[in-house]
């Protein structure tokens, strides 16, 4: 069982209206776009550790219409080499097009359906709209890829509502399912998130249901007691944590201990001894030009060193 952190590249999202979100407390604030994006350097920085820290990748994400195509595809490319590891995608809406230019890097795209009950979405995500989502399936399939969702534990959805996920996992053949417990950020609408029994039954139910289905599960750092609910409840692997900006904290620290019954295979706490220079050096500098790989080094060592304070 692993922990699997997703590679964030931007803060803007061109949609901005997901009232869950906290990129839609942000999308007033930025005026230029571009200045919301990180660094090709400061992303795969993320990956070199991910890869020593046995992290896997849950998706390469971020808002819509941050990056341009053919930049998401060099990113991806990159994480791909760094790892080893083929790349879910979490990056909008995609058209069978689109999504050909990944083929080499990836294992599946993720679909952000975030809740299936129908009319509560259609408040909840009212510019996210689920067609285009289905049509980047459909595309899935053409091309041989797996297919993934998102979804939120929280909303206003009620238990009543696993009827629908059932249906739409059958309909859609969807490989794997990521549950998050919902965060309330400040500025939106939420105030509570569910509680960890609740948020546990639908995990419980998914796997019941589809014993092969990859379940993933995430919950906030003031949430570690979720985690041994939603592993005891059928999940697979578990995701959602800062575990570069909280590594080796108390919380963590807790976590890896609660973890250790489920054959934890990652590190949350004990910084690895090896030659993070050398690990960059190694890269391919037909994707990794030297000055790319210095930003990385320079990237790597910041993070090294907020990770070893923590300690």
């Amino acid at each position: 069982m692993y922990f699997q952190r997703a590679l964030f590249f931007s803060w803007y999202c061109a949609l901005g209206d997901c009232t869950f979100c906290y990129m839609s407390t942000q999308k007033e604030n930025i005026i230029d776009p571009k200045k919301a994006r990180r660094r090709f350097s400061s992303i795969f920085a993320e990956a070199i550790i991910s890869k020593v820290c046995n992290w896997k990748i849950e998706f390469v994400s971020g808002g819509y219409h941050s990056y341009s195509l053919d930049e998401l595809v060099f990113l991806v490319k990159g994480v791909y080499e760094i790892t080893g590891q083929k790349q879910w995608l979490n990056i909008g809406s995609l058209s069978k097009i689109q999504l050909e230019k990944f083929l080499p890097f990836v294992e599946g795209y993720a679909g952000t359906v975030e809740c299936v009950n129908w009319d509560l979405r259609k408040q909840v995500c009212p510019s996210k709209h689920l067609q285009p989502i289905l049509k980047a399936f459909a595309a899935c399939e053409d091309l041989g890829i797996k297919k993934a969702m998102t979804l939120i534990i929280g909303l206003g959805e009620t238990i009543d509502d696993f009827k629908e996920l059932e249906s739409f996992v059958k309909e859609h053949k969807i490989d794997r399912i990521t549950f998050y417990a919902l965060n309330p950020h400040p500025q939106t609408v939420f105030t509570r998130p569910p509680n960890r029994e609740y948020y546990a039954e639908w995990i419980k139910r998914t796997k019941a249901v589809f014993p092969d289905l990859e379940i993933v599960a995430g919950a906030w750092t003031d949430k570690i007691e979720y985690y041994k609910e939603v592993l005891l409840a059928g999940a697979d692997d578990i995701t959602k944590l800062p575990s570069i900006r909280k590594f080796n904290s108390p919380e963590l620290q807790q976590l890896q201990k609660d973890l250790e019954p489920f054959d934890f295979q990652s590190n949350l706490v004990s910084l690895p001894d090896v030659d993070w220079d050398s690990l960059v050096d190694e890269l391919s500098s037909k994707t990794f030009s030297l000055e790319l790989k210095e930003e990385i080094k320079k990237k790597l060592a910041t993070y090294l060193k907020q990770m070893k304070r923590n300690g």
